[in-house]
């Protein structure tokens, strides 16, 4: 069992938490990340968005994931199959 960091608990606030789940990665044909499915700009300015903006943000991002080019690893990848 894996201990939660400790430097989480700095950056809870009473408002919507980020999506961030630290797989920061940008998807260069959707300027998507990987792991939240947040744009650049909407990772950039979400300390200063209203709850308003965030929540629609939020209910948005799992619409998102189609956007998203899978990427193939490994001998497929290389080979490009």
């Amino acid at each position: 069992m894996t201990k939660p960091d400790p430097t989480d608990r700095i950056w809870k606030r009473a408002e919507i938490e980020s999506p961030c789940i630290k797989i920061c990665v940008i998807e260069p044909k959707s300027r998507l990340c990987t792991g939240c499915l947040r744009t650049i700009d909407e990772i950039g300015a979400w300390s200063r968005m209203t709850p308003e903006v965030r929540s629609e943000v939020m209910a948005e991002l799992e619409s998102r994931r189609s956007q998203l080019t899978k990427r193939r690893g490994g001998r497929a990848g290389r080979l490009g199959t």
